[in-house]
Protein backbone atom coordinates (compact mmCIF):
# COMPACT_ATOMS: atom_id res chain seq x y z
CA UNK A 1 0.00 0.00 0.00
CA UNK A 2 1.55 3.29 -1.08
CA UNK A 3 1.38 6.45 1.01
CA UNK A 4 1.14 9.59 -1.12
CA UNK A 5 2.44 12.65 0.71
CA UNK A 6 2.11 16.28 -0.31
CA UNK A 7 5.24 18.25 0.60
CA UNK A 8 4.83 22.00 0.88
CA UNK A 9 6.34 25.08 2.46
CA UNK A 10 7.02 28.70 1.67
CA UNK A 11 9.75 30.58 -0.12
CA UNK A 12 13.13 29.88 1.59
CA UNK A 13 11.51 27.55 4.15
CA UNK A 14 13.74 24.60 3.25
CA UNK A 15 11.22 22.52 1.29
CA UNK A 16 13.83 21.74 -1.40
CA UNK A 17 16.25 20.58 1.30
CA UNK A 18 13.63 18.13 2.62
CA UNK A 19 12.83 16.99 -0.96
CA UNK A 20 16.57 16.29 -1.49
CA UNK A 21 16.64 14.21 1.71
CA UNK A 22 13.74 12.13 0.41
CA UNK A 23 15.40 11.68 -3.00
CA UNK A 24 18.59 10.55 -1.22
CA UNK A 25 16.46 7.86 0.52
CA UNK A 26 15.32 6.63 -2.91
CA UNK A 27 11.80 8.05 -2.55
CA UNK A 28 10.17 9.23 -5.81
CA UNK A 29 9.58 13.00 -5.60
CA UNK A 30 7.28 14.49 -8.24
CA UNK A 31 8.02 18.22 -8.39
CA UNK A 32 5.21 20.58 -9.49
CA UNK A 33 7.69 23.26 -10.62
CA UNK A 34 9.53 20.80 -12.91
CA UNK A 35 6.24 19.45 -14.28
CA UNK A 36 5.05 23.04 -14.92
CA UNK A 37 8.13 23.67 -17.08
CA UNK A 38 7.70 20.38 -18.95
CA UNK A 39 3.96 20.97 -19.49
CA UNK A 40 4.61 24.07 -21.61
CA UNK A 41 7.38 22.66 -23.80
CA UNK A 42 7.02 22.67 -27.57
CA UNK A 43 4.54 20.08 -28.77
CA UNK A 44 2.67 19.86 -25.47
CA UNK A 45 -1.06 20.61 -25.40
CA UNK A 46 -0.64 23.51 -22.94
CA UNK A 47 2.04 25.04 -25.21
CA UNK A 48 -0.41 25.10 -28.13
CA UNK A 49 -3.14 26.63 -25.94
CA UNK A 50 -0.80 29.36 -24.66
CA UNK A 51 0.14 30.39 -28.21
CA UNK A 52 -3.50 30.26 -29.33
CA UNK A 53 -4.39 32.70 -26.55
CA UNK A 54 -1.32 34.92 -26.09
CA UNK A 55 -0.01 34.84 -29.68
CA UNK A 56 3.45 34.29 -31.17
CA UNK A 57 4.90 37.32 -29.39
CA UNK A 58 5.41 35.18 -26.28
CA UNK A 59 7.82 32.92 -28.17
CA UNK A 60 11.60 32.99 -28.30
CA UNK A 61 13.38 32.63 -31.66
CA UNK A 62 13.77 28.88 -31.11
CA UNK A 63 9.99 28.53 -30.70
CA UNK A 64 9.99 27.91 -26.95
CA UNK A 65 7.96 30.09 -24.62
CA UNK A 66 9.60 33.31 -23.46
CA UNK A 67 8.88 32.97 -19.73
CA UNK A 68 9.97 36.55 -18.99
CA UNK A 69 7.69 37.99 -21.69
CA UNK A 70 4.74 35.87 -20.57
CA UNK A 71 5.48 36.76 -16.95
CA UNK A 72 5.42 40.48 -17.70
CA UNK A 73 1.98 40.12 -19.34
CA UNK A 74 0.36 38.14 -16.51
CA UNK A 75 2.11 40.04 -13.72
CA UNK A 76 0.15 43.18 -14.53
CA UNK A 77 -3.12 41.59 -15.62
CA UNK A 78 -5.13 39.41 -13.23
CA UNK A 79 -7.49 38.17 -15.99
CA UNK A 80 -4.57 37.02 -18.16
CA UNK A 81 -2.90 35.41 -15.14
CA UNK A 82 -6.06 33.43 -14.44
CA UNK A 83 -6.24 32.42 -18.10
CA UNK A 84 -2.65 31.15 -18.05
CA UNK A 85 -3.31 29.25 -14.81
CA UNK A 86 -6.44 27.69 -16.33
CA UNK A 87 -4.22 26.31 -19.12
CA UNK A 88 -1.14 25.30 -17.12
CA UNK A 89 -2.57 24.00 -13.83
CA UNK A 90 -4.72 21.17 -15.29
CA UNK A 91 -1.79 20.09 -17.50
CA UNK A 92 0.56 20.00 -14.49
CA UNK A 93 -2.00 18.08 -12.40
CA UNK A 94 -2.45 15.54 -15.21
CA UNK A 95 1.35 15.00 -15.48
CA UNK A 96 1.77 14.68 -11.71
CA UNK A 97 -1.12 12.23 -11.36
CA UNK A 98 0.22 10.07 -14.18
CA UNK A 99 3.61 9.89 -12.42
CA UNK A 100 1.97 9.34 -9.02
CA UNK A 101 -0.12 6.46 -10.39
CA UNK A 102 2.94 5.01 -12.14
CA UNK A 103 4.87 5.00 -8.84
CA UNK A 104 1.93 3.35 -7.02
CA UNK A 105 1.66 0.70 -9.74
CA UNK A 106 5.40 0.02 -9.34
CA UNK A 107 4.72 -0.67 -5.67
CA UNK A 108 6.56 2.33 -4.18
CA UNK A 109 5.88 2.48 -0.44
CA UNK A 110 6.08 6.29 -0.35
CA UNK A 111 5.40 8.81 -3.13
CA UNK A 112 5.98 12.55 -2.64
CA UNK A 113 4.15 15.30 -4.53
CA UNK A 114 6.23 18.45 -4.05
CA UNK A 115 3.67 21.27 -4.48
CA UNK A 116 4.61 24.78 -3.29
CA UNK A 117 0.98 26.03 -3.39
CA UNK A 118 -0.61 22.81 -2.11
CA UNK A 119 -3.01 24.54 0.28
CA UNK A 120 -3.56 27.73 -1.74
CA UNK A 121 -4.51 25.67 -4.81
CA UNK A 122 -6.66 23.33 -2.69
CA UNK A 123 -4.83 20.23 -3.92
CA UNK A 124 -4.74 18.27 -0.64
CA UNK A 125 -7.27 15.85 -2.16
CA UNK A 126 -4.48 14.52 -4.43
CA UNK A 127 -2.55 13.11 -1.45
CA UNK A 128 -3.10 10.95 1.64
CA UNK A 129 -1.04 13.10 4.04
CA UNK A 130 0.66 16.50 4.03
CA UNK A 131 3.99 17.71 5.42
CA UNK A 132 4.69 21.41 5.85
CA UNK A 133 8.28 22.65 6.08
CA UNK A 134 7.99 25.56 8.51
CA UNK A 135 10.45 28.29 9.41
CA UNK A 136 10.06 31.39 11.60
CA UNK A 137 9.54 34.55 9.54
CA UNK A 138 12.74 36.29 10.70
CA UNK A 139 14.84 33.27 9.67
CA UNK A 140 12.89 32.96 6.41
CA UNK A 141 13.61 36.63 5.65
CA UNK A 142 17.31 36.30 6.47
CA UNK A 143 17.71 33.14 4.33
CA UNK A 144 15.82 34.63 1.38
CA UNK A 145 17.86 37.86 1.43
CA UNK A 146 21.08 35.86 1.51
CA UNK A 147 20.03 33.23 -1.06
CA UNK A 148 18.57 35.60 -3.67
CA UNK A 149 20.69 38.65 -2.78
CA UNK A 150 17.56 40.72 -2.12
CA UNK A 151 17.00 43.84 -0.08
CA UNK A 152 14.90 43.40 3.04
CA UNK A 153 11.86 45.09 1.44
CA UNK A 154 12.09 42.96 -1.76
CA UNK A 155 12.45 39.76 0.27
CA UNK A 156 9.55 40.78 2.52
CA UNK A 157 7.34 41.48 -0.51
CA UNK A 158 7.98 37.93 -1.81
CA UNK A 159 7.21 36.39 1.56
CA UNK A 160 4.03 38.49 1.90
CA UNK A 161 2.82 37.39 -1.56
CA UNK A 162 2.32 33.86 -0.17
CA UNK A 163 -0.04 32.46 2.43
CA UNK A 164 1.76 32.90 5.80
CA UNK A 165 3.45 29.70 6.96
CA UNK A 166 1.77 30.03 10.38
CA UNK A 167 -1.62 29.78 8.61
CA UNK A 168 -0.51 26.59 6.85
CA UNK A 169 0.41 24.86 10.13
CA UNK A 170 -3.26 24.11 10.98
CA UNK A 171 -3.79 22.64 7.50
CA UNK A 172 -0.86 20.20 7.54
CA UNK A 173 -0.88 16.64 8.92
CA UNK A 174 2.75 17.03 10.03
CA UNK A 175 5.11 19.98 10.41
CA UNK A 176 8.91 19.99 10.13
CA UNK A 177 10.40 23.03 11.86
CA UNK A 178 13.46 24.00 9.87
CA UNK A 179 14.87 26.79 12.07
CA UNK A 180 18.07 25.05 13.08
CA UNK A 181 20.41 22.41 11.70
CA UNK A 182 19.93 20.13 8.71
CA UNK A 183 20.44 17.16 11.05
CA UNK A 184 17.51 18.22 13.23
CA UNK A 185 15.36 18.70 10.14
CA UNK A 186 16.21 15.19 8.93
CA UNK A 187 15.46 13.68 12.36
CA UNK A 188 11.98 15.25 12.27
CA UNK A 189 11.41 13.92 8.74
CA UNK A 190 12.46 10.39 9.72
CA UNK A 191 10.20 10.45 12.79
CA UNK A 192 7.16 11.47 10.70
CA UNK A 193 7.83 8.80 8.07
CA UNK A 194 8.22 6.13 10.78
CA UNK A 195 4.94 7.19 12.44
CA UNK A 196 3.22 6.82 9.07
CA UNK A 197 4.94 3.48 8.33
CA UNK A 198 6.17 5.12 5.13
CA UNK A 199 9.79 3.91 5.21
Amino acid sequence: MSVVVGLTGGIASGKSTVASMLIAKGVPVIDADIEARLAVEKGEEAYEEIIAHFGNEVLLENGSIDRAKLGSIIFHNEKERQKLNSIVHPAVRKRMLAKRDGAITKGEKLVILDIPLLFESKLSYLVDKTILVYVDEDIQLERLMKRNELSESDAMARIRSQMPLKDKVQLADAVITNNRTIEETEQQLNKILQQWNAI
